[in-house]
């Protein structure tokens, strides 16, 4: 599945886990990885608290320690 767009009063990540992976990891012998890329394009580039914020969120839910961010 692909969203390519996020807005920022969609609940769309919310819904993923009842809408999608609950039913399959709910079948029989299933294994489901679930793979989650971020692209923001940010004009004027990320205030360092953001960073801060979604370095540490990240570091916290266990995400790829070799993610973050780009400068362009």
């Amino acid at each position: 599945m692909r969203r390519d767009t996020f807005r920022r009063d969609g609940n769309w990540p919310s819904t993923w886990p009842s809408a999608s992976i609950t039913h399959l990891v709910g079948l029989v012998g299933s294994t489901v990885r679930v793979t989650l890329e971020i692209d923001a394009q940010i004009p004027d580039g990320a205030p360092d608290n953001v960073v801060r914020t979604v370095t540490e969120n990240g570091r916290t839910l266990k995400f790829n320690t070799n993610s973050g961010f780009e400068a362009e």
